[in-house]
């Protein structure tokens, strides 16, 4: 049982020759840095006002826009529909000026809630900048969600502002009067109306000169609200301290240079859009690409090409997406600008991994753990370190891991339990807005829970073995789904996986799959029966689906997340709980 998840995939370790690294990774030796590393050397990688105070904007823009890279690109934004735009880190100091000044016209006071619902744009980065530089905290909703998730949202955290544009001002206005505290719409885009304030007008009059509000590195830059299994959507604080960890971890674990181009594929509405596509990158001063429209294979690919994308941050969900598309499609553009691949969402399965190495010219993606809580990655595979397909990585330097018992003691290598991390990390949720009693949910032993259970090996990788409430037991035996989903996608016929436990008289559970299928392949017995025979022998006699179910798309959240919960919920017929991050 000790090494059940880790032994589907442990011959296939990717080592790599430093010799045949284009650029020199950022960290060295990470087993020195480990042992060596204090929070108060990595203080030092960014600027500080005196007093000790801080601000996380003045990092990301305006330290550059100030020095010497005023004149380098810091935003290439593709619109999608033909039209780039190019921005130097001095051109957006100056936006997100503009856009503080209008809050202070406004008389929005320091800590109240900026709320932005737009697509990806460069007013959407100016803004939420500008918020924080400011002293607001700001906050970024996916430009998907309905009205009553605006409602939940803006309800829960009393915003007196909302930037939005004219063709998602409707789904607002459907719950307008139910948001007694939302006292300013702005719209972006030239038809504002009577008791609106155009984006466009206000941000002409105002000036482009502001210097970002010294803040206590406590006080809050932005908040997400996240979806749980049950009641409304929680809103996760974080503080201007953050940008310590947002850095550092953008630094070593990303492993940006100066001369990189960088493209981070999230939408700003979920914490990697916010973290990793826009605070870390700007915080190291490098060039990133924004990409508006919908996802299409081609596209991305043409992307990586025409802009020579060096670093890139992706989602499993969008790695088995081009998987499906065929090796054929990535063969007709240049890809070889690409020096490193990044994935995070959930788990990316082995078989992303080894495709990676294939189409990229053994570029492999490293897979990188962490949650809207926790700010910042946590566990990861660094660019210096050998690969284990499927394996989380390794903690940070200066984050302390474990996997624990029911009790909180720690558990032997090998055994599979509740992945913890030691509180106190600087980008560590500050707290859940209007929730103490949730936010202190998370913390007991000494420890903050995860919600994930995990496994350690020998080498000291971590291991995902599912969300606490997934893991099925079966026969008296425990199966994680992820190692269940990893193994069908290897099979041919399936694009995409996800399995829960159904309850069963005899074996108390059985394993349930329900697969997307690869093109050209048709839903029959004998394709059921040869994957089950398939798991099989991948896995164990216990620990294949025992019921398989064809479906045209799996229930996911817009960062690629598959949502077992809900597959469990239509199955067996309970309440689906919150759905306001749900794809579709």
């Amino acid at each position: 049982m000790a090494e059940k998840s880790t032994e589907l995939i442990h011959s296939a370790m990717i080592t790599k020759d430093p010799s045949k690294l284009r650029l020199k990774p950022n960290l060295q030796d990470y087993e020195q840095s480990r042992k060596n590393f204090k929070w108060s050397d990595a203080d030092n990688m960014v600027d500080w006002f005196p007093g000790g105070k801080i601000n996380m904007a003045y990092n990301a823009i305006d330290r550059h826009a100030k020095g010497k890279k005023k004149d380098k690109i810091a935003l290439i934004f593709d619109d999608g529909q033909g039209h780039v735009e190019k921005f130097t880190f001095g051109q957006l100091g100056a936006l997100t000026s503009k856009f503080a000044n209008v809050l202070k016209k406004l008389g929005i006071k320091r800590q109240e809630r900026v709320f932005f619902f737009l697509q990806r744009s460069p007013e959407l980065y100016a803004g939420f900048l500008g918020a924080i530089k400011y002293g607001a905290i700001a906050s970024p909703m996916f430009p998907a969600f309905g009205p009553d998730a605006i409602r939940d949202r803006l309800l829960d955290s009393g915003a007196v502002a909302l930037v939005t544009d004219s063709e998602l001002k409707s789904r607002v206005y459907e719950v307008k009067n139910l948001l007694p505290e939302l006292k300013h719409m702005i719209i972006v885009g030239k038809d504002a109306a009577a008791g609106e304030l155009s984006w466009e007008k206000e941000m002409a009059e105002a000036s482009d000169m502001f210097d970002a509000t010294p803040m206590d590195p406590e006080e809050f830059s932005y908040m997400l609200y996240t979806s749980g299994t049950t009641g409304k959507p929680k809103g996760v604080v974080h503080a201007h301290k953050d940008i310590v960890q947002i850095h550092l971890s953008t630094n070593w674990v990303l492993d940006v240079h100066d001369e990189d181009v960088y493209w981070c594929t999230a939408d700003l509405g979920w914490v990697t859009g916010v973290v990793y596509g826009v605070i870390g990158p700007w915080s190291n001063g490098v060039t990133q690409v924004g990409l508006g429209g919908r996802f299409d294979p081609e596209r991305w690919f043409k992307t990586i090409q025409d802009y020579k994308i060096s670093v890139w941050y992706t989602a499993p969900t969008a790695v088995r997406m081009l998987m499906a598309k065929g090796d054929d499609i990535p063969k007709k553009y240049d890809l070889s600008s690409l020096r490193a691949n990044y994935s995070v969402g959930e788990p990316l399965n082995p078989e992303g991994v080894r495709w990676a190495m294939e189409v990229f010219d053994s570029k492999p993606f490293h897979d990188t753990w962490w949650q809207t809580e926790t700010g910042s990655i946590l566990i990861t595979n660094f660019p210096e370190m050998p690969i284990k397909p499927g394996s989380m990585g390794k903690p940070l330097p200066g984050v302390e891991a474990a996997i624990v018992d029911e009790n909180g003691n720690v558990l032997p290598q090998g055994e599979e339990g509740a992945l913890v991390l030691r509180p106190g990390w600087p980008a560590m949720m500050r707290q859940i807005w209007n929730n103490p009693a949730k936010y202190n949910e998370y913390f007991k032993n000494g420890w903050y829970y995860t919600g994930d259970t995990a496994q350690i090996d020998k080498d000291g990788y971590f291991w995902y073995v599912g969300r606490a409430d997934d893991v099925i037991k079966t026969a008296g035996e425990r199966v994680g789904p992820f190692e269940v989903e990893s193994a069908l996608i290897e099979h041919e016929a399936i694009v995409e996986a996800g399995v829960i436990g159904k309850p069963d008289e005899l074996r108390g559970n059985i394993i349930k799959a329900f697969i997307v299928l690869s093109p050209g392949f048709v839903d029959s017995p004998e394709l059921k029966e040869e994957i089950q025979k398939f798991v099989k022998k991948k896995l164990a006699g216990h620990a294949f689906p025992r019921e398989i179910e064809v479906v045209k798309s799996l229930p996911k959240t817009r960062s690629g997340k598959i949502m077992r919960r809900l597959l469990r919920a239509r199955e067996l017929g309970l309440p689906i709980g919150d759905t306001s991050t749900l794809e579709d």
